[in-house]
């Protein structure tokens, strides 16, 4: 028995920006409004965690 493990992208259907979030809620199986809302989050402390964790990934990880 052979167990396929799916890769992680960012996604093309459920994307606001450049689908991250929907990348990951795809990877981890749970919805995306969850890590919207962690990045969401991130962003209070003065912005920069957010939105540079979510541009490390961006350029990190490939498009469908």
């Amino acid at each position: 028995m052979t167990t396929q493990r799916m890769a992680l992208r960012r996604s093309r259907n459920n994307r606001v920006i450049a689908g991250v979030c929907g990348g990951l809620a795809e990877f981890f199986g749970i919805s995306s409004f969850w890590f919207r809302l962690a990045f969401l989050i991130a962003l209070i402390p003065g912005g920069v965690p957010g939105i540079l964790l979510y541009l490390i990934i961006a350029m990190i990880v490939p498009s469908e």
